[in-house]
């Protein structure tokens, strides 16, 4: 079954490079949480500081990603405390 056409809400075109960016539409975004609580993931190695810490993406505009870290985090660290939150709406804070 083939996936569905995502619906196009806005588009440009840049004439010089030719790369076309699209806005698509979406139900919400997928987020990551730990014990119903918003995360943030930072990866470190404790030999070197050299470049430093990176941080993870926790937030996701399809499922699936977010799924799937949920289930190698709660692996990671066995339990069954990560969990998955569709955000749908929230407080309005730029411009």
């Amino acid at each position: 079954m083939p996936r569905p056409k995502p619906q196009i809400l806005a588009e440009l075109t840049n004439k010089q490079t030719y790369k076309t960016e699209q806005i698509l539409a979406s139900v919400g975004v997928w987020a990551v949480y730990y014990e119903n609580n918003p995360i943030n993931i930072k990866t470190s190695n404790i030999l070197v500081q050299y470049p430093g810490p990176k941080y993870k993406k926790v937030s996701f505009s399809n499922p699936g990603h977010a799924i799937n870290l949920a289930k190698k985090l709660n692996a990671q660290f066995k339990t069954d405390k990560f969990s998955v939150m569709l955000l749908k709406d929230g407080d309005k804070i730029y411009p």
